[in-house]
């Protein structure tokens, strides 16, 4: 194990997502250690297909401005640079202009002389369209078949960039990069790669790092802090609450990953079959073995279209009986529903979709919960999608009898249910869902990318207002 090499990059990345919270003393620790780059994901498809569709962010704009203010100061403090990635959650480019205004008013507000960078993700419907045509998108395991209408439906599209627009951003100057849709790993490896990190403990480290403290014993206390070297990389948390062993590092090679060991990123693969995992001490993990193989450069798309209107009821069941078959008792209900909804609606009914989940009862796990007593009480969620709101919330309302009192066939009293919340109707207006699990070929790596710096840079990255 090759621990007294000397240090080529040190990257701190303070939380798994801007506007999630960070104790703001775990910064100073970061830069104690010493650190060459601050690095944070700001987005995610996890909150699902809604801030795509909508080019919104999840978090407030009070929570990001609390976030990006500390990293802000400690990039100044620190004098490097500070790279986010997926800004507004989806990475479109109104979200990049969004974080881009919050760190323009910090800026200004602390006094603080930063160039800033904004490089955006969005991909035109249209060049999108002749790319098809000419076979450079294809489908990603269970991506299917893809056609122009397709591409066009989506509200927006936008492409995963890998480290080389945010490296080369960093290269023209910049000591703010702010970054549409990124791979997570991305923003930490930028900065590693450019200062001539070995590939396979780069891309390891940035996988292991993305989430911030996830990969430490206390996920919640705050980030990490990773020293890469020509021989392995070195992870240890910022907290001193928090601990790094070797099981929760490897561990978050199973996070969201389909291989344990296999990472696909735009420029290639990532191979951790022959890494080993280390306890240099209680808190400090050493990683080595990793290996990096390159591949035809492609950048996965993902796109949002609108797919119609919802409304939800949620209603509590605990009649014993019911629950006891409960499963016949489901059954009984969308029949029940089926035949009303054909009969009020007629022909406003075509296209209208519903969904039955009962938490408390295998919502979760569906068939495959080990579980097989019946439920002691059941919330059971409804929730209805149509071609506009109006028919979505008529179906809700012709539901709402029977979800409050539908009894078994053979049952010869009314049971009583309850609906927690007056109406119960619940509109939660458009409703999207990612269509597209598609990658473009690209003849390089910042193509389907655009840069911009507020003011002007010369060549030589000296910055002129």
């Amino acid at each position: 194990m090759s621990m007294s090499l000397p240090p080529i990059a040190r990257i701190m990345v303070p939380a798994g997502m801007l506007g999630t919270g960070f104790p703001a003393e775990t910064l100073d620790r970061g830069i104690d250690l010493g650190v060459d780059a601050i690095a944070i994901d700001a987005g995610s498809t996890d909150p699902g297909a809604y801030y795509l569709g909508t080019a919104t962010a999840k978090p407030t704009a009070a929570a990001v401005r609390r976030d990006l203010r500390l990293l802000l100061n400690a990039s100044s403090r620190a004098g490097v640079p500070l790279i986010v990635g997926s800004c507004g959650t989806a990475g479109t480019d109104a979200g990049v202009d969004w974080v881009a205004g919050i760190a323009r008013d910090i800026l200004t507000q602390d006094g603080l002389s930063l160039r800033l960078a904004r490089i955006y993700s969005e991909q035109k419907p249209s060049a999108l369209v002749s790319a098809l045509a000419d076979g450079d998108i294809a489908p990603l395991p269970g991506g299917g078949p893809l056609d122009q209408d397709l591409l066009l439906e989506c509200e927006h599209i936008v492409g995963l960039m890998g480290h080389e627009p945010l490296s080369d951003a960093l290269d023209r100057g910049a000591d703010v990069v702010l970054a549409g849709r990124t791979t997570d790993t991305a923003v930490i490896a930028a900065a590693m790669l450019r200062k001539g990190a070995p590939e396979g403990p780069t891309w390891h480290a940035a996988k292991i790092a993305e989430c911030g403290g996830m990969s430490t014993t206390n996920p919640v206390a705050g980030g990490v802090h990773i020293t890469l070297d020509a021989g392995g990389f070195t992870i240890e948390p910022l907290a001193a609450t928090a601990a790094c062993t070797p099981r929760s590092v490897a561990a978050h090679m199973l996070y969201e990953n389909v291989d344990p060991f296999l990472l696909r990123e735009p420029a290639g693969t990532l191979d951790t079959t022959a890494a080993t995992y280390t306890a240099l001490d209680d808190r400090r993990v050493r990683v080595e073995g990793s290996v990096f193989h390159h591949e035809p450069h492609t950048v996965k798309l993902e796109g949002a279209a609108l797919r119609g209107y919802e409304t939800m009821s949620l209603v509590g069941l605990r009649d014993p009986v019911i629950l006891d078959r409960f499963d016949e008792w489901l059954a009984f209900l969308r029949v029940q529903l089926d035949v009303r909804i054909a009969d009020l609606l007629a022909d406003e009914a075509v296209g209208v979709t519903y969904d039955l989940r009962p938490y408390g009862y295998n919502a979760v796990l569906g068939d495959i919960e080990p579980d097989a007593s019946p439920p002691r009480e059941v919330g059971l969620v409804m929730l209805v999608r149509a071609g506009d709101q109006e028919t979505a919330t008529a179906v809700a309302k012709i539901a709402s009898p029977l979800l409050l009192h539908l009894p078994l066939p053979d049952m010869d009293r009314l049971p009583s249910f309850a609906f927690p919340y007056s109406p119960a109707e619940i509109e939660r207006g458009p409703a999207y869902e990612f269509v597209l699990q598609h990658v473009l070929s690209v003849d390089s790596a910042n193509a389907a990318f655009r840069t911009e710096f507020d003011g002007n840079l010369h060549h030589d990255g000296s910055h002129h207002a």
